[in-house]
């Protein structure tokens, strides 16, 4: 019997596998506090050091709602990973910076991401690599957060 396979359900079932898999190396048992996207977080901060970063760039960033992200950040601020701090042009603004303890996170993350990577890409070539990514990023645009967020104001206005 031949059933049909939807793109949605099997995209779930490979972030459940990197979840599962990345979860369970002593790596990630020893930063267990950057959990979910924190771990993303924290790498955009450290890759973006040189820069200011605001809560808005994280929002855009990842796709993240901003109370969602205010909230993680929250959570981060109180277990010593990150720090706002005010910028001189707008008091209004916070810059985001990482603690040391989230720097030290960051480079073991680093460490783990790359074994991960290879694992992952193991058996792939180049060119498959390069029209997944670019399937991936139709996907993206296909279900990006405006066109999701439309979809939800429309079945409110139905209702």
């Amino acid at each position: 019997m031949n059933r049909e396979k939807y793109l949605g359900v099997e995209i779930s079932k490979v972030s459940n596998l990197l979840k599962r898999d990345f979860g369970t190396n002593s790596v990630r048992q020893r930063i267990e506090e950057a959990t979910g996207k924190n771990g993303w977080i924290i790498g955009y901060l450290a890759e973006h050091k040189d820069e200011d970063v605001f809560q808005k760039d994280i929002e855009t960033t990842f796709s993240i709602r901003r109370s969602t992200v205010s909230n993680m950040l929250g959570l981060m601020e109180k277990k010593g990973l990150i720090r706002r701090q005010s910028v001189r042009s707008d008091a209004r603004l916070k810059k985001l910076t990482l603690t040391d303890k989230a720097l030290d996170m960051y480079h073991e993350l680093v460490m783990q991401l790359k074994v991960q990577e290879d694992i992952i890409k193991e058996g792939i070539t180049e060119d498959e690599l390069n029209v997944f990514y670019g399937v991936l990023e139709k996907i993206r645009n296909n279900i990006g957060t405006d066109r999701a967020v439309s979809a939800d104001r429309n079945e409110v206005d139905e209702a």
